[in-house]
């Protein structure tokens, strides 16, 4: 990739890395693949919803750096990935998903402005949004089946840890959850190893809280673990320890949604985990944050 072409596609494959904390082109461009490899349709929502809210925060000039660094197309990208995977594809939701993907960058600016740490919060308010409409006031039906992998993984498998890296971007096969790791561990070895951390301890704790162990398999207990983790990462002790009790957050905050009926729960537990682990590290003195 030459530099004018680089430089050109840069913001668009980081706004696709940021999903996971990616200031990294090569790490979207493994998330692209990892989602095309599951389902062309949902490849195509994010490529259109990166676009959409980059394009979007060049037309209203928000900072030039948050642009090149990929802030405006994450939770765009989310929007599209997940407006494709809730409903059929027809063109009241390609529409939704461009104006979705403009709402979450715009949204997202505003919280960066104000200096607060929305993570995917965009995402998360405008898709519960329009999953209400969708369900609702203009009812829009689910998307044909999948045929699902239905052979019995053992727990301590290591399918565990790929479907946790997939299921962040909603994708369900082993070798997208690979992709994405390989994509974070391209950018942040340090990063991808945590969350693979992540999976093991967020899968057990789900399994001793007896949850459906289909679920378990599935990585629906690790993602947002994951995305704590990779938040939280780094190479001293401390971090560690803030990664520990975010992904433990996590799971409380999953669980408790759960039980409440609280879905598509989306990565809320991740965001609200990672307010309180930040609220916490404030408070703390410096020399233990």
């Amino acid at each position: 990739m030459n530099d004018n072409k680089q430089n050109f596609v840069a913001p668009y494959l980081k706004g696709v890395g940021q999903i996971m904390l990616q200031d990294n082109l090569w790490t979207g461009l493994f998330f692209l693949a990892g989602i095309f490899f599951d389902s062309f349709i949902i490849g195509i929502a994010a490529v259109l919803s990166v676009v959409t809210g980059t394009l979007t925060a060049k037309i209203l000039k928000f900072p030039e750096e948050n642009i090149n660094s990929g802030l405006y197309g994450f939770s765009a990208t989310l929007v599209g990935v997940a407006l494709t995977t809730f409903f059929s594809p027809q063109p009241i939701i390609w529409i939704a998903i461009i104006a979705g993907s403009a709402l979450a960058a715009i949204f997202q600016n505003f919280l960066i402005s104000k200096k607060l740490p929305g993570f995917t919060f965009p995402f998360i308010v405008v898709t519960w949004g329009l999953y209400y409409i969708f369900t609702h006031l203009y009812v829009v039906g689910a998307p044909a089946a999948i045929a699902a992998n239905t052979v019995d993984y053992n727990l301590d498998d290591i399918v565990l840890a790929s479907r946790g890296f997939g299921e962040i971007i909603f994708q369900a096969s082993i070798i997208a959850g690979i992709l994405f790791f390989i994509g974070v561990f391209i950018a942040n070895p340090v990063a991808a190893l945590y969350g693979l951390a992540a999976c093991v301890i967020s899968s057990i704790v789900a399994y001793f809280l007896h949850e459906p162990i289909t679920d378990i398999q599935q990585g629906m207990f690790s993602f947002n673990a994951v995305l704590c983790a990779i938040t939280f990462s780094g190479v001293s002790q401390k971090n560690g320890i803030f990664v520990l009790l975010s992904v433990l957050l996590a799971i409380a905050i999953e669980v408790l949604m759960i039980k409440f009926s609280l879905t598509p729960y989306l990565t809320f537990p991740f965001v609200g985990a990672s307010w309180i682990v930040l609220a916490i590290k404030k408070i703390l003195p410096e020399a233990y944050r």
